[in-house]
């Protein structure tokens, strides 16, 4: 018996990514060693085919495989963010993995299964589908984190990374068993409890442990211990992954839930005002006191999550919550493109073995590298939330669905928490443009790959921040359809 075709539609970007992954596996012994950018380039039109594929799912949306995926437009909001990452986190890494002769094979062929499993994620109506999709991300992830292999600091993020995510993963799958075990199935729609009092109690348990899993992997507080660690022990174009990918696909599945299970809202409020609460204010406070640009950013991957979060909870906390989803989508799109040029950026400056990425390292870089200096401040403001870019509006969607939702003193703290964010963004401005080197720093040119990225980052961090209509009306739409 055949497949139905029309199933086959409705996951052609992931079929594209596997492919093109087992392609450029398959090809990497052939090739040689001195031609393997050969296979960056393969691995570039894999990604640029899954996202030309999400085509098939948008004209050929509805549920595949018995109900265990579905195509809509809110998956295909979150593959365009996550097939779009994964080819500007190939591409902008390329002279990254040549200068520290890492191997760009296993490196693309990792990014492009990891991504797959988010595409997964974000069209899972079934949670064992949504665990697949969630182990297919995570250990790709595990191995990305550890590709310095001669760096100890690698390996140590890769283990800690790879042992809190198991405990996640336990915990997400053991809620899996709870709900199964309260409604008698594991689609989405179908999780309503069995007709008798302990089935209740046993869908909240269950419920609760799907939280704490999805939890660390949006890296919301309290379960976010790992960041900084992992951010910056692990190569930086694999964290500029990390820190965005991985992170919407889990969001994306949080919503997934929190709109199609009936239970779900009610009882993840608190949880969810509290993880929001705690974000902000240890991911901001924290980034105050670090001199690592990489720890420094991944503390406000944390904090970001948090403003997320906020978007989340205005989404429970209403029996309409299209508002809270559509600003968590827009969010979610100016995080990505901003959070990822960040990075990129600081796997450039770090140089051989990123010895250079501490935030003295960066003195004088306003007058070294000018147009590298002005891409970064931009992406920083954006995080900071300066008007006309990207991040002021996702900051204004946010706050504007909370106040909605009457969510008065979590608003309040976002405000608050966006003051103190400002302080270490325009730390690191000043360091670039107000004050000179106490050493010569060698000057590393940006290779033409590199400066397309961050073109790319930068104009979409302008265009989201001046002409947001039809990313905020695609994502309106996507709100409307996730159930």
């Amino acid at each position: 018996m055949f497949l139905p075709l029309q199933d086959l539609y409705r996951i052609a970007p992931e079929i594209v990514l596997c492919g093109f992954g087992m392609l450029v596996m398959l090809l990497a012994p052939i090739v040689p060693k001195a031609r393997h950018g050969v296979l960056t380039g393969v691995s570039l039109v894999g990604a640029a085919l899954a996202l030309a594929a999400t085509f098939y799912p948008a004209t050929h949306s509805g549920l595949a495989y018995s109900g265990l995926f579905r195509a809509d437009e809110f998956s295909l909001f979150i593959h365009w963010i996550v097939c779009g990452v994964a080819f500007l986190a190939i591409l902008g890494s390329g002279e990254y993995l040549r200068r520290d002769d890492l191997d760009p094979a296993e490196f693309c062929a990792l990014i492009l299964f990891a991504t797959a499993g988010m595409g997964v994620m974000a069209g899972a109506h079934e949670l064992l589908t949504a665990f697949v999709g969630l182990e297919m991300s995570s250990i790709a992830s595990y191995i990305l984190a550890s590709y310095r292999r001669d760096a100890p600091r690698s390996n140590e993020a890769a283990m800690k990374y790879f042992l809190l995510g198991s405990f996640a993963t336990a915990f997400f799958l053991y809620g899996i068993a709870l709900a199964y075990g309260a409604t008698g199935s594991t689609h989405l729609d179908q999780l309503v409890p069995l007709a008798n009092d302990s089935a209740h109690t046993l869908l909240k348990i269950g419920l609760g442990f799907i939280f704490v899993g999805l939890a660390f992997k949006v890296a919301a507080a309290p379960f976010q211990l790992w960041t900084p660690d992992v951010y910056e022990g692990a190569p930086a174009p694999v964290t500029a992954l990390l820190s965005t990918g991985p992170k919407a696909a889990a969001f994306a599945l949080t919503l997934r839930i929190l709109a199609s299970v009936d239970a779900a809202a009610p009882l993840w409020f608190w949880a969810l005002w509290v993880a929001a609460a705690l974000s902000m204010l240890v991911g901001n406070l924290s980034a105050i006191m670090q001199t690592n640009v990489k720890r420094l950013l991944a503390y406000s991957s944390i904090a970001h999550a948090g403003y997320i979060l906020v978007a989340l909870t205005a989404a429970a906390a209403t029996d309409h919550p299209a508002e809270g989803i559509a600003a968590a989508l827009f969010y979610l799109v100016s995080y990505a493109i901003v959070k990822l040029g960040a990075f990129l950026i600081v796997a450039q400056l770090g140089g051989p073995g990123e010895r250079h990425v501490e935030i003295d390292d960066l003195t004088g870089l306003g007058r070294r590298q000018p147009a590298v200096a002005a891409c970064l401040s931009l992406l920083l403001l954006s995080l900071l939330g300066l008007p006309i870019t990207a991040g002021f509006l996702g900051k204004f969607y946010v706050f504007n669905a909370a106040l909605a939702s009457n969510l008065i003193w979590l608003a309040i703290l976002l405000a608050i928490n966006s003051v103190i964010g400002s302080y270490y963004y325009l730390r690191v401005i000043v360091v670039m443009y107000m004050r000179e080197p106490a050493a010569e720093i060698a000057v590393q040119p940006v290779p033409w790959t590199l400066s397309a990225v961050l073109w790319i980052t930068a104009a979409g961090t302008v265009y989201a921040g001046l002409s947001p209509a039809r990313i905020i009306d695609f994502a309106a739409k996507a709100a409307l359809n996730i159930r």
